[in-house]
């Protein structure tokens, strides 16, 4: 199979697209030559954008395999720990596949271990071709998530009446791109006149699958006992105030199940860089002028969308979509790059970017390196090995990793487990006497990721503690060293890779792990890495012959 590599990238799309995209890509792919390569390329970016929003902080992979013209097989990766997507690709496309090309959006990753994906390197990119994982770019290099602006607006530029009532100024449609744009989030961040005045759910609203938390910025903690965003259910909230501010609110919002986070100042900045820290890759900022404009002046406001409707309102005290920027001179006006202007239905959609895309060229040097340039670090410290979940060159070790293991289910009979993670949360319920516990024991089982099984388990947890095992907490170490000892013996390679590691300290990177996971600045107790650490020892203990036996 010849593999046909680079970055591609393009407007966003969802499966929802895929049949139009596909006769599409067919009716081109038909007349041969570059345009065949590059709508099969399209198709690949196309393909790799349907994940979304479900491989944070990880970049978005798609494979299209392609024989004599025609798409034999399609694969991306849906979620961290699922199968990657050049071996979705391969199995879809079979025997079809024998003398067919590989289309990749990306170069390929090693999420198994085991070389699984094709090795290659891709030599030259197009800038269109980065668009698709712009969001990770945005973050590596400005240390924030990928923050979108969006906003509609009248032709006169409100986006409310003056009565401050704002339902509805889009289309329908333009509401249901906004769906698509919070599915692709991880957070949507709403100021507290928001809350006041709407009452907003901030619901993605496609029937399951990935929910982007609630963010609310507020300092002054004046918002309602009660309201949409309390409920918690369906979503996870957070409230974002400064330090000190009603105690009182606070401790009924948290009994309602809202995380409140306080800070010093609260501005969006450190905002952002407190989500950064949790692992949020995309921000979608549904606010209010007044929290836009210090958003934009902060820096983190990195794409904007708007929709224009064709209405008029007027209104002198009727709110426009960016408060005061402190700008007297047209001259000094922001300028969006790489605009794109897009009909849906009755309204318009005008969207670029605040900042540039970010140009990466990492160029790492050796230890010595640098030592000579910063003297604080020393080439003879400990040697140390971080992994964060499937990603990570020894992504492998995570307890999230495609490996399935053979364990006894809920009756004791040994059964398949997509993952150690699947394994692990299902053991939360065993042995709780309620119906409820053991139709648990099965979705978890049959989760389609080990992301989706971890969501289950944590949302139960958390709501429902009187379904969890009561000894839990004391015997969730064993039953994940339980899970990661059959995995290791049940694939050789992996075995092997672990034992590579000898003389090195394996430390999860999770930065807000703070019991399996290492932390962000090391104050976490890494019990993962403790007891990978513990297995390596054991295997190599085994490998030894014993010296006493002659």
């Amino acid at each position: 199979m010849a593999l046909l590599p680079s970055f591609l990238a393009l407007p966003a799309s969802s499966p929802s697209r895929a049949d139009t995209t596909f006769n599409r890509v067919s009716r081109i792919c038909s007349t041969g030559g570059a345009a065949h390569d590059n709508a099969l390329l399209l198709r690949a970016a196309e393909v790799a954008d349907w994940s979304a929003g479900h491989t944070a902080p990880h970049p978005n992979f798609g494979c299209v395999i392609a024989r004599n013209g025609e798409v034999v097989g399609e694969g991306f990766l849906y979620a961290q720990g699922t199968k990657c997507a050049e071996l979705q690709a391969v199995e879809a496309a079979n025997e079809l596949g024998r003398g067919a090309t590989a289309y990749i959006n990306m170069e390929p990753g090693d999420c198994h271990g085991d070389q699984t994906p094709v090795s290659s390197l891709v030599q030259k990119a197009l800038k269109s071709c980065i668009l698709v994982n712009a969001p990770l770019l945005y973050r590596a290099a400005f240390h924030v998530p990928f923050s979108v602006l969006k906003y509609a607006m009248t032709l006169d530029g409100k986006i409310a009446a003056r009565s401050g009532d704002a339902s509805w100024v889009s289309s329908r449609l333009s509401r249901g791109r906004v769906f698509e744009l919070r599915g692709r989030s991880d957070a949507i961040v709403v100021g507290g006149n928001t809350v006041r005045q709407d009452d907003p759910r901030l619901t993605a609203r496609h029937g399951g699958g990935h929910v982007p938390a609630r963010i609310v910025m507020s300092k002054s903690l004046n918002l309602p006992e009660e309201a949409n965003l309390w409920n918690t259910h369906d979503a996870y909230t957070i409230i974002a105030t400064q330090r000190g501010a009603r105690k009182d609110i606070q401790e009924k919002l948290a009994k309602k199940g809202v995380e409140v986070v306080e800070f010093d100042m609260l501005n969006p900045r450190d905002v952002m860089e407190y989500c950064y820290s949790r692992g949020c890759l995309s921000i979608l900022w549904e606010c209010g002028g007044e929290l836009a404009a210090p958003a934009i002046s902060s820096g983190v406001i990195h794409k904007v969308y708007a929709f224009i409707a064709p209405k008029i309102i007027g209104g002198r005290g009727a709110p426009s979509p960016v408060g005061e920027l402190g700008m007297i001179q047209m001259s000094q006006a922001l300028d969006l790059i790489d605009v794109s202007i897009e009909a849906i239905g009755p309204d318009i959609l005008v969207s670029g970017f605040l900042h540039p895309i970010p140009d990466l060229s990492p160029v790492i040097p050796s230890i010595h390196e640098t030592a000579a340039l910063d003297p604080t670090v020393s080439p003879y410290e400990s040697k140390i090995i971080f992994f964060y979940k499937t990603w990570d060159p020894f992504g492998a070790f995570s307890n999230f990793s495609p490996h399935s293991i053979i364990m006894p289910d809920e009756t004791g009979v040994p059964c398949m487990w997509p993952t150690v993670e699947h394994y692990y949360q299902a053991q939360k319920f065993l042995g709780v006497d309620n119906p409820l516990a053991k139709g648990l024991i099965e979705q978890i089982k049959s989760a389609r990721s080990p992301e989706e099984a971890a969501r289950i388990g944590r949302k139960v947890q958390r709501e429902q503690p009187e379904l969890v095992h009561p000894d839990w907490d004391t015997v969730k170490i064993d039953v994940m060293y339980r899970g990661l000892r059959c995995k290791f013996s049940m694939h050789p390679h992996l075995n092997s890779l672990l034992r590579s590691t000898v003389g090195f300290v394996l430390v999860e990177a999770s930065p807000h792990d703070l019991f399996w996971g290492g932390g962000r600045e090391g104050e976490g107790l890494n019990y993962l890495g403790r007891l990978l650490m513990k297995l390596r020892s054991e295997s190599l203990k085994e490998a030894t012959p014993d010296s006493s036996i002659v």
